[in-house]
């Protein structure tokens, strides 16, 4: 069991509001004018007893690999969504770090536990030898053969499928790119091309994923 308080900030003029953990002393005078703060809230939280009613692990056929993701936050987000989404193992490649980093379980929040994972020094040899094994690669990535990501849907019925994500600023490395069965993109309209990895992936699990069929 964790509690946080809800404190504010009891200056007119600033009425700062924000959650601080219990028996922690922050906030017991306002970060932003050190003010004094009340307590105007209590939040008890009970993450095992949640996480445990909920749990559906794993329930689809798509895994996710990490092409030289390098930022500990990035993964540690990754793990949260794949968690929700119910897939089925997750590749770490390259210099992707493994949940056993602290800065990981910062933002995956025990989510690292639930999902398996394992580790490739070698993302072109791990992809060749999942073709091998029958499974399908696609690429979450914008490419001049890739395609509008609403036009794939992954079902109980489809083959075993690894969707491929890369590194924050190079993408996927282009040796992995080439043999890769299918180029996917998510569609944007704004000044930028691409979208944080982490973001991108979860956006992208939750497009692919036909749950009705699970």
């Amino acid at each position: 069991m964790k509690k946080y308080l809800i404190r504010q900030c009891t200056n007119p003029n600033c009425e700062f509001r924000f959650p601080a953990p219990d028996e922690s002393g922050i906030g017991i005078k306002c970060p932003k004018c050190k003010t004094p703060t009340l307590i105007i809230r209590e939040i008890i939280l009970f993450p095992d007893q949640i996480d445990m009613q909920n749990h559906l692990f794993p329930i689809n056929n798509l895994e996710i690999a990490l092409d030289n993701v390098r930022s500990t936050f990035n993964v540690g987000a990754i793990f949260r969504s794949v968690d929700g989404a119910g897939i089925s193992k997750v590749h770490l490649c390259g210099i992707t770090p493994t949940p056993e980093n602290k800065k990981i379980q910062k933002t995956s929040l025990g989510s690292e536990k639930s999902v398996p994972f394992e580790s490739h020094k070698n993302t072109v040899k791990f992809i060749s030898a999942s073709k091998l094994q029958g499974k399908r690669i696609w690429a979450l990535e914008k490419t001049n053969i890739s395609e509008n990501i609403e036009n794939f849907r992954i079902t109980k019925k489809d083959p075993e499928t690894i969707l491929l994500v890369g590194n924050e600023i190079i993408g996927i490395d282009p040796d992995v790119l080439s043999i890769c069965d299918q180029h996917i993109h998510i569609p944007m309209v704004g000044i930028k091309g691409s979208l944080n990895v982490a973001i991108a992936l979860g956006i992208a699990v939750y497009n692919l994923i036909d749950f009705s069929t699970y």
